[in-house]
């Protein structure tokens, strides 16, 4: 067999999300909501037939305030509270992936990007094969930012069926040449309304793509305002007053877009391996949600023995 493996991590929260706003609603025999565990479930097993893990782990975000809510009071304060029916299917979704003997991580004051990063990190540092990829699973742009020549993200951009693997070279097309390193310093010039997140008043998309092209960083930009270089003085005046102006703002936000990659978590590659699954358990949960279509794709999922991939499915 090849020594190529692939390690799957799940953000499940993002997902969770995507597929309740992108499907309508959906009930059980018994009446509850179930949208959102259903296309949890769908992208669940797309990810499966598009991308063969070996391993998979999945990151939830813990219900409390996170490091960033203290650095900031208003991070993400704009964004509107989601209903209770959201928040009643993700205890279904853990069932889901219990039965798939899916390892998941949460952790108190933090969200599930800073999970997903820390896995990220730990996957690479205790790698037990020559050739471990990682793949990110998310409906989030945050993850762009972990993308390096050993992990991809696989994003669910339109419903739950609209999916595209980023790479570097798919960042660089995507983001007028930037590279995944720069996509943080991008953030915090830029700002991401969806988190109010404010980066640089007044600094849109296309005067950060061209100020990171021009100075390489944020740091080593504002490290030339501070020196006055040629460089700085060739700016537009306009822009260079807006930069120093915010600047105390530009570096708040660049600490609330940068994933942190240090949170604690027990983790043990070999306990994340996708192998043996409780079939009868998820066979169970789909006849209970009504989620006949899906019972074909557990019979179709075939994984071998030795070492736990998957061969077919679908």
């Amino acid at each position: 067999m090849s020594d190529e493996k692939r390690f799957l991590i799940i953000d499940s929260n993002s997902l969770i999300h995507r597929a309740f706003h992108a499907l309508p609603p959906l009930t059980s025999k018994s009446g509850e909501l179930v949208n959102a565990l259903y296309g949890f479930s769908l992208i669940f097993f797309r990810a499966l037939k598009d991308l063969h893990p070996q391993y998979i782990a999945a990151a939830f975000d813990y219900p409390a305030p996170t490091f960033r809510h203290e650095k900031f009071k208003e991070y993400k304060a704009k964004r509107p509270k989601a209903p209770p029916e959201l928040y009643s299917q993700i205890p279904k979704v853990k069932e889901l992936l219990q039965a798939f003997n899916v390892e998941m991580f949460e952790k108190q004051g933090f969200e599930a990007d800073d999970v997903i990063a820390t896995l990220s990190k730990l996957i690479l540092k205790r790698q037990v094969f020559p050739k471990l990829e990682t793949i990110i699973l998310t409906s989030d742009k945050d993850a762009l930012q972990l993308i390096d020549k050993q992990t991809k993200v696989y994003l669910i951009k339109k419903g739950v069926k609209d999916a595209v693997l980023y790479d570097e070279e798919k960042v660089k097309e995507e983001y007028g040449g930037l590279t995944p390193s720069q996509i943080l310093d991008f953030k915090a010039l830029r700002g991401d309304p969806s988190d109010n997140i404010p980066g640089v008043t007044g600094i849109g998309e296309k005067t950060a793509i061209e100020l990171l092209l021009k100075f390489n960083s944020f740091d080593n930009l504002y490290k030339e305002l501070e020196e006055n270089t040629v460089k700085t003085k060739e700016l537009k005046p306009r822009t260079r007053e807006l930069l120093l102006k915010y600047k105390e703002q530009a570096f708040l936000s660049k600490d609330l877009a940068e994933a942190e990659k240090n949170v604690p978590l027990e983790f043990q590659v070999d306990k994340c391996k996708f192998s043996n699954f409780n079939k009868e358990k998820a066979v169970e949960m789909f006849n209970k949600y009504n989620f006949t279509s899906l019972l074909k794709r557990i019979d179709e999922l075939n994984l071998e023995k030795e070492d736990s991939s998957i061969l077919s499915l679908f």
